[in-house]
């Protein structure tokens, strides 16, 4: 029975991490920007697919070469998402500040865009990415086997993690990030380029997407749909933690993986996820700007 329970609460960690890495990059752009990113689900796509190009060009080599290409495809997700994300920003999301209907509609068409570049690319059925050997296999403590995958996720999420504390709170570009998001009329006039904060900060968030797509095909099938798997589930996350907060961020993921595995565990995958949002719903009806609001001014308080 203890093992069972250990193994749930791993399943559950386990969750959280990755919604943690699908959402890190959300919180910061729906926080500083108050753009409803549709297509935040399909940089993960590219981030997967990015993946898959990478280790296809190392297929065929011996297992010790090949076991290069997970930081080469880690770096090269971030990479491609984030230049994806800097061009969407630039030609698109520019325009949509402060319109959070229009940005809906317009990045949910920028998702379907990209989902059909996607079929057309790499076709529709779904591909595999195969893991080095290194990555194979389970972590066994007290009779509870941890998979090595899901050991690689949870540390590159807190890596991740800690990479965005050291940028958001140890660096100047990070205040000027969050002067922007309290307050974007004083920081500009203080000299903060704000055009250019939205662009990096949105560009930094797609790149952190990519790189949660990297991950997801170590556990999982790539496909043109694979976004729109874990795009509901980021927002809630992004929704339960508050907007713009980091720590938030960090609770919501865990609040909505344990929740959903413990409840699975008792029920099934069905119920587990409706019993999840119930939750949600009514921890919205006492918090409705999650359980870490950041506070914001404008010119006119």
């Amino acid at each position: 029975m203890l093992e069972t329970i250990l193994m749930q609460v791993f399943n559950g960690i386990s969750l959280s991490s990755i919604l943690l890495l699908a959402a890190l990059g959300l919180a910061v752009t729906f926080g500083l920007m108050g753009v409803i990113n549709m297509a935040h689900g399909e940089f993960i796509m590219i981030g997967a697919y990015t993946a898959y190009v990478v280790q296809n060009a190392f297929l065929g080599m011996s297992e010790s070469a090949f076991g290069f290409y997970v930081p080469i495809a880690l770096l090269l997700s971030f990479v491609v998402a984030a230049a994806f994300g800097l061009v969407l920003e630039r030609l698109v999301i520019c325009h949509l500040y402060a319109r959070a209907e229009d940005s809906l509609l317009v990045t949910w068409g920028v998702s379907l865009v990209l989902q059909q570049m996607a079929r057309s690319i790499f076709g529709s059925p779904n591909v595999g990415v195969a893991v080095p050997s290194y990555m194979e296999g389970s972590l066994v403590i007290g009779g509870v086997a941890l998979p090595y995958t899901r050991i690689w996720i949870l540390a590159i999420a807190l890596l991740c993690l800690a990479g965005v504390w050291a940028l958001m709170f140890r660096t100047r570009w990070g205040r000027n990030i969050r002067a922007v998001m309290q307050n974007r009329e004083m920081a500009a006039s203080l000299g903060v380029n704000t055009r250019l904060v939205d662009a990096a900060t949105f560009s930094i968030g797609s790149g952190l997407a990519g790189l949660a797509g990297c991950t997801l095909t170590w556990i999982g099938l790539v496909g043109p749909s694979l976004g729109q798997n874990y795009i509901v589930n980021a927002f809630m996350t992004v929704v339960v933690g508050g907007a713009g907060s980091i720590l938030g961020t960090i609770f919501g993921a865990a609040f909505i993986g344990i929740g959903q595995s413990a409840f699975e565990f008792l029920t099934d995958a069905s119920v587990g996820q409706v019993l999840i949002f119930l939750c949600i719903i009514v921890l919205l009806q006492f918090k409705p700007k999650g359980l870490f609001e950041t506070s914001t001014r404008s010119l006119e308080d």
